[in-house]
């Protein structure tokens, strides 16, 4: 049998951040012939147009809206069935936990396979968001394939109760010929350190301890700046607490930036203090930008960062160490650019959009038995 696969892509979108833009690399480097990828995203009152939907668009690929009245409208799965019915899918793919939950169950009503991608987990303190993981965790264990992207969560979905039968590993992948295709800015203040982070706002990235460091950094170098790109939850409380920091006028919050790649070219250092990772895209992204990193020591990073290698690491919670790894990027000229070509050379060699999406194209036929010659 040799026929192409329709696979509807879902996703709860919370902006534009790594597991949309890794929805949007797989589906751009499919061989449509092969594998042709719908989009359904969940819109809620109030929500603002999504940049996936915009990008996906330009692919050429349907997408779909599946309106919720509230985020914990379970009407979304009836809806959700209707569409897949509508569109011949053969898969439901899922992305997030919300999107785990409605989907393993749309995929169940309608008879189809589900196929999990967790991107991370969240170690949230909120009860309610806890809660809410639980479910999404207990939704994946009723999947017909799981496929984390990092060693780290393939143990992590050992651990929650997925049987090892129905885990496959296949590799993160990001597509890098945007960040080839954006140019170096002009810097306005040539001598000035630029230190930024890229990533949703949220509490396992940590960002408290990134502003400690860069507090101190600055009082004995007054001539760095803190550069953070993104947007979450957590938003607001960094903000009102760097603002008692001695260092504020150099800290600059600039949310969700369509010229992302341009600004983290324009760093001098990436710098990471996540507390919990997949296999970060944005990491990978400072990578190929010839950007040099240096972060805490987790699995996850580990895959991509090898201390004095690839970048700086430093033990989880370590801010002093990590204080003398950015040092030693942003005053060490010889440093920073052996461990950011290293970690360029590396992120090309290892992941591939292209090599992922032939590994999903291979899972997907696998799954409902079919051969592509």
């Amino acid at each position: 049998m040799n026929r192409t696969i329709n696979v509807l892509q879902f996703i709860c979108p919370t902006g534009f951040y790594g597991a949309e833009r890794w929805v949007l690399a797989l589906a751009k480097h499919l061989h449509t012939d092969k594998v042709r990828c719908e989009l359904a995203v969940t819109m809620e009152p109030m929500q603002k147009e999504l940049e996936l939907v915009n990008e996906y668009q330009k692919l050429g690929l349907p997408c779909h809206q599946i309106s919720m009245k509230h985020k914990a409208d379970f009407a979304a799965i009836s809806l959700l069935v209707e569409l897949i019915h509508k569109n011949n899918i053969d898969i439901i793919h899922s992305h997030g936990y919300k999107s785990d939950i409605i989907g393993v169950l749309a995929a169940k009503k309608a008879g189809i396979k589900c196929i999990v991608t967790p991107h991370g987990f969240e170690n949230a303190k909120d009860f309610k968001l806890r809660l809410f993981i639980w479910l999404g965790c207990q939704a994946m264990r009723f999947a017909d394939l799981v496929v984390p992207l990092s060693q780290q969560l393939l143990a992590d979905c050992k651990r929650i109760g997925v049987k090892q039968s129905k885990t496959v590993y296949i590799q993160n992948g990001v597509d890098l010929s945007e960040v080839e295709q954006t140019l170096t800015p002009q810097r306005t203040a040539p001598n000035e350190k630029r230190i930024g982070f890229v990533g949703q706002m949220i509490s396992r990235k940590n960002i408290f301890d990134l502003l400690d460091v860069f507090d101190n950094i600055n009082k004995k170098h007054p001539n760095t700046r803190l550069v953070l790109l993104g947007d979450g939850d957590a938003r607001k409380k960094l903000e009102a607490y760097a603002a008692t920091l001695k260092s504020k006028d150099k800290i600059e919050f600039l949310g969700f930036r369509d010229d992302r790649l341009e600004l983290l070219k324009s760093f001098d250092l990436f710098a990471m203090t996540s507390t919990l990772e997949g296999i970060p895209r944005c990491l990978m992204e400072a990578a190929a930008a010839n950007i040099p990193v240096a972060a805490y020591d987790i699995p996850g990073i580990d895959q991509i960062i090898k201390h004095n290698k690839t970048g700086l690491l430093a033990t989880l919670g370590d801010k002093k160490t990590l204080e003398q790894h950015w040092e030693s990027i942003l005053f060490n000229p010889d440093i920073a650019q052996k461990v950011a070509q290293n970690a360029k050379d590396y992120v090309y060699k290892h992941y591939s959009a292209n090599r992922m999406a032939e590994e999903y194209t291979s899972l997907f036929t696998s799954s409902l038995g079919i051969t592509h010659e």
